[in-house]
């Protein structure tokens, strides 16, 4: 009967295999890690996009609507009856058209000025500690437009005193973006809201106004009964 005799390895086969089994352990290490720290990356890459995000759409409001000021006698018409009261509110659907179309035009270019740079996460930053927030390698993040943004026109009325009622028009804005990280990635929405003009008027809320739905301003207007 044969007798097999096992080899001795070589050395050469010695370091190879100890380089192979380093490798794995620090491969198992990377995923280990990858899998720990991927909630706190996701949550940190989610609130450095939307804080870009709203500080991109805000910039836009700026340059659109509050830079060269807008007035509520622009946007909104008064109807009175006999007696100089206020019976209707009519809007006026070419302004309004005009600031959404603005606005939207330069969410999007600004966005696509956006540096990777500006949206990088340093890892050692993801470990919580103070001393080595903000050192060490970054990390990448991309954020995507997720169709085009969105922005409509709300009115709100509240009471303002004895027989007064204001009467605010507000621009909300969404954007939703898909953020894209090394390995994954997430999204979010980002929804801002902004006061574009107001008004106090004096007596009862007019029984009606005519609105043109931002989303389909070119389409025929609706009539909307407020409760007096």
């Amino acid at each position: 009967m044969r007798r097999y005799m096992r080899r001795a390895l070589t050395r050469r086969e010695k370091l190879v295999l100890g380089a192979m089994l380093v490798l794995a352990a620090i491969t198992a290490l990377v995923v280990l890690a990858a899998v720990q720290l991927k909630p706190i990356l996701t949550s940190l890459a989610t609130t450095r996009v939307a804080n870009t995000v709203t500080g991109i759409v805000g910039a836009a409001v700026n340059e659109t609507v509050y830079a060269d000021g807008v007035d509520y006698d622009r946007l909104i018409a008064f109807e009175k009856d006999g007696e100089g009261r206020v019976c209707a509110l009519k809007s006026n659907m070419a302004e309004f058209n005009r600031l959404q179309s603005d606005v939207l035009a330069k969410i999007l270019e600004r966005m696509a000025d956006v540096d990777t740079r500006e949206l990088s996460i340093p890892v050692g930053t993801l470990t919580g500690s103070p001393l080595l927030a903000g050192r060490g390698p970054a990390i990448t993040v991309r954020m995507q437009s997720v169709g085009s943004p969105g922005a409509r026109f709300e009115n709100e009325f509240t009471d303002a005193g004895i027989n007064q009622t204001r009467h605010r028009i507000l621009l909300v804005v969404d954007v939703s973006v898909s953020i894209l990280l090394p390995g994954f990635s997430t999204g979010t929405r980002v929804s801002s809201e902004f006061t574009v003009a107001q008004t106090v008027i004096v007596g009862s809320v007019p029984e009606s106004y005519t609105y043109f739905p931002s989303d389909r301003i070119e389409e025929t207007a609706e009539d909307y009964i407020l409760n007096g």
